[in-house]
């Protein structure tokens, strides 16, 4: 019996280091991916943003859809949530029009780590070792980027980027009370799409502006 604990202990420490590891590289991507769009002028950052949205909304739901009788949840995200998705995506798009992709992505996973260790500790949740070791980390690569001799970043872009950290961890920390993450998130992504056509309205008329 004790065996068999054991093991499934393990198999769940392996299971949590090889999803987090995949959701690391794939947000490491996702800055390369954005920052190719945008550094090259490809796409302007409101229409990044709401083909993102929308795509993410659609697969989503599709993928809900498909999966419906398997989940036999009844979930559907929240307002608030979905607020902190879109704040992130949207300021995540306009910081990588001055940031480079190294430097976004360390203002970015910096801002996301510091946030959810204030806000951990905040609620009362003791730290252990090596979340401390994780935020002395972060905290030392915002020291980086001001270091004499370092190009500084853009100050709307460092902003900006912090911002989308913050949104982006605060939206992490409401994932984790998640009983069903798909439907969840998947809910979450669809209900932005009301701040995708203000984004969109707005774009519209910038463009007719200054076309």
């Amino acid at each position: 019996m004790k065996s068999r604990l054991i093991n499934k202990s393990n198999n769940y420490l392996v299971k949590t280091i090889i999803f987090t590891g995949l959701a690391l590289i794939a947000f490491a991507a996702n800055s390369v991916l954005c920052r190719l769009a945008l550094g090259e002028r490809t796409i302007d950052a409101s229409s990044f943003t709401i083909i993102r949205l929308l795509s993410g909304a659609i697969v989503l739901l599709a993928i809900i859809g498909i999966n419906r009788n398997k989940t036999g949840s009844s979930t559907k995200g929240s307002w608030s949530a979905s607020l902190m998705l879109f704040l992130y995506a949207i300021t995540f798009s306009f910081a990588y029009i001055t940031l480079d992709t190294g430097t976004g992505a360390l203002i970015l996973f910096g801002s996301v780590q510091i946030t959810m260790v204030l806000l951990s500790l905040i609620s009362g949740t003791r730290l252990h070792v090596t979340e401390w070791v994780g935020v002395t980390i972060a905290f030392t690569g915002f020291v980086y980027l001001i270091l004499p001799g370092v190009t500084t970043p853009s100050a709307i872009g460092f902003l900006l980027m912090m911002v989308a950290g913050i949104a982006w961890g605060i939206y992490t920390l409401m994932g984790r009370r998640s009983k069903s993450p798909l439907m969840d998130t998947g809910y979450n992504f669809f209900r932005t799409i009301p701040l995708v056509i203000i984004l969109l309205i707005v774009a519209i008329k910038n463009a007719n502006k200054y076309g």
